[in-house]
């Protein structure tokens, strides 16, 4: 063995559904250590426009799940998260950050309390074993039980306005009747959980997603993840529902305004950003508890995260892009992506979902992202995106897609 066969990087992780994907022609690409689809033969903006008029559907079982259990795991975590976790009701999931002791992201995550002394987190690809090992490093962290069920645990995403009418075809019970924005149903015990499909597979549904979309994410035995699939390709083919890879969930996502951990978020404060929501604040910008990292958020002193949306479609390629402002250099680009649902009348943003558009309208689409600047810089500030190729306006808004179905009622 040669010393570069030594260290030949390790197989790529594939999910349940892997054969699937490649059975219906996706591109597949490294993602996180995993083979994910990017996109279908239908392409990424038909995907991106799918979930926004009808439904997506989206393999997400390479996100990382696991286990936390204990007596007193509940105060641990209130701990460890930066959000207050102990305000959260029963059968509702919170999205909070993870923080080193310099307040810097370690992961993002959701957090599903299941009972008193057992709890789940939902954190990114690969993310697991990392995540875990902070926590034990903790104080008191070693008290507590871990179980990754990465691998065995799959997740299937369902999003977009009709994501509900296809979904109660399948779910035993009525489980939407009373299911309000960021709830679940079921446990992550497969083998005691309430929750059930008509056909008796067991599932966790959370009334959650990465789209800003109305939509479900179900949690189910990655052995019974294919049949789940196919049902659900089936079932909603006639309310519009395809499947979607990684490049429109990304898309989707910025448009939501929500970001990509170790992108959007990553080595750097957590602080004067759009998600201030995952932070335990009151009205007036004071923290309600302590919280691991809290000492190394000074909005003083840190750089400024804000979105923006631009007047066109043109990208810059973010790893190299430049933010100019009067033309001086302010920062740098953090994501840059074109949302294809939204675009421009009379300078306004709208979004397909919006009851204020022109009769029939269709958006050309816009570029939008987030920056990460030196200074405030209020909304309807025009700055320069700059890379090699190009130099673009865009403005620095509070908002990018309008219209999104997320908390809107369920249908």
């Amino acid at each position: 063995m040669s010393a570069t066969d030594s260290q030949a990087a390790p197989p790529l992780r594939t999910t349940a559904l892997h054969a699937a994907h490649v059975s219906l022609g996706a591109l597949m690409v490294n993602f996180g250590g995993w083979e994910m689809p990017l996109w279908y033969p239908s392409g990424a903006v038909k995907e991106h426009l799918a979930v926004l008029t009808g439904a997506g559907l989206f393999d997400t079982s390479h996100m990382s799940v696991f286990l936390i259990r204990g007596a007193g795991v509940r105060d641990f975590l209130n701990y460890a998260l930066t959000r207050d976790i102990s305000a959260l009701p029963e059968e509702r999931a919170g999205y909070s950050l993870i923080l080193d002791a310099s307040g810097c992201a370690v992961d993002d995550t959701i957090v599903y309390p299941l009972d008193k002394e057992r709890f789940a987190l939902v954190v990114n690809a690969g993310m697991s074993g990392s995540v875990i090992a902070h926590l034990r490093d903790l104080p008191g962290g070693k008290a507590f039980a871990f179980t990754d069920l990465t691998g065995t645990c799959a997740k299937v995403d369902i999003q977009g306005p009709a994501a509900c009418r296809i979904l109660r075809q399948y779910v035993a019970g009525d489980l939407f009747a009373k299911f309000p924005y960021f709830s679940f149903r079921g446990d992550f015990d497969f083998s005691s959980t309430p929750a059930r499909l008509t056909d008796g597979t067991p599932v966790l549904i959370s009334r959650t997603g990465y789209t800003g979309e109305q939509g479900f994410e179900i949690f189910l035995p990655a052995d019974q993840a294919s049949a789940l699939w196919a049902r659900l390709l089936e079932g909603g083919a006639s309310h519009g529902l395809i499947p979607c890879g990684l490049a429109a969930r990304d898309s989707l996502r910025v448009g939501a305004v929500l970001p990509l951990s170790h992108q959007d978020i990553g080595p750097w404060p957590f602080i004067n950003t759009p998600w201030s929501f995952a932070l335990p604040l009151d009205p007036a910008g004071a923290f309600t508890k302590d919280f691991m990292g809290r000492g190394g958020l000074d909005p003083a002193t840190a750089d400024h995260t804000l979105p923006f949306v631009g007047f066109d479609p043109r990208k810059v390629e973010r790893r190299e892009a430049r933010v100019l402002l009067h033309g001086a250099e302010a920062g740098t680009v953090l994501t840059a992506v074109a949302d294809m649902g939204i675009g421009r009348v009379d300078g306004k943003v709208l979004g397909l979902a919006c009851a204020d558009k022109p009769r029939g309208w269709r958006p050309r689409g816009l570029v939008c992202g987030f920056v990460k600047v030196r200074q405030p810089l209020p909304a309807g500030t025009i700055v320069l995106l700059k890379d090699s190729r190009r130099e673009i306006p865009v403005e620095i808004s509070l908002d990018i897609r309008p219209g999104r179905t997320a908390r809107k009622a369920l249908q």
